[in-house]
């Protein structure tokens, strides 16, 4: 297996009030350290238990911009952004050969400040506001994510349809089994199941769990085998 550039992160709570955001939010809950063994690690779980918070505090203690982009790309919008970071320690090994933030939420200010640099504008393929979200998306890791890199994604998926999801997955096993490492923050049923990932279940005190156990997969299995008997119990309900 490649060395991992990422070996360890580590939640340093003392002198934070668990009462208010970020520190309330439900990952954090008995959280400690979390080791990283395998090159694509998963972060899963449902809205609102800190999946994108503690991916954006590890890519700003990683050095990279809270709203996405490589390490060269700080410019800011809007400061909205937790200062989880200074509670957090990561264990590196080695350098990567690049480093990239990839959000769904705040893609457009990337793609903007990519068009307003020349030498950007070239190495990311051109104007990423000329192509669709979801294609703006697939261009920029298929001309900017490169091997041997460490990439952190928020729910990628948000811009891709299942088809364009299985795409990005095949970038993913192809980086990373030449030498990049993935941590992503995902609800995507069709990411979850890459075979050589880790799913690390931020519901359940960050534990280590197979595809088959996550909800997301129990519900989109039984909805796709019986879609109208589960709307017929659904709107039953209301």
């Amino acid at each position: 297996m490649n060395e991992l550039f990422v070996k360890r992160v580590t939640y340093q709570k003392e002198e934070v009030d668990t009462s208010k955001y970020p520190y309330n939010v439900k990952c954090l809950e008995g959280f400690e350290s979390l080791d990283f063994d395998t090159p694509v690690t998963f972060f899963y779980g449902e809205n609102g238990v800190g999946k994108s918070t503690l991916v954006e505090a590890m890519a700003i203690c990683l050095g990279l911009n809270p709203e996405g982009g490589s390490n060269q790309m700080q410019f800011s919008n809007f400061d909205d952004y937790s200062d989880l970071y200074k509670h957090l320690t990561i264990s590196k090994f080695g350098v990567p050969k690049t480093k990239f933030f990839l959000r769904a939420e705040s893609f457009f200010n990337v793609a903007t400040d990519i068009s307003n640099n020349g030498d950007l504008f070239l190495q990311y393929g051109g104007d990423l506001h000329e192509c669709s979200h979801g294609e703006s998306f697939l261009k920029l890791v298929e001309n900017r994510f490169w091997n041997k890199g460490l990439y952190l994604l928020d729910e990628p998926e948000a811009a891709l349809s299942p088809q364009r999801q299985m795409t990005l997955l095949c970038y993913i096993h192809n980086l990373a089994q030449n030498g990049s490492q993935f941590i992503i923050a995902t609800h995507s049923p069709i990411l979850l199941s890459y075979q050589y990932g880790k799913i690390i279940d931020m519901n359940n005190h960050m534990k280590e769990i197979s595809y088959e156990e996550t909800q997301v997969y129990k519900i989109y299995k039984d909805f796709l085998n019986n879609p109208y008997g589960m709307q017929k119990v659904l709107f039953e309900e209301e």
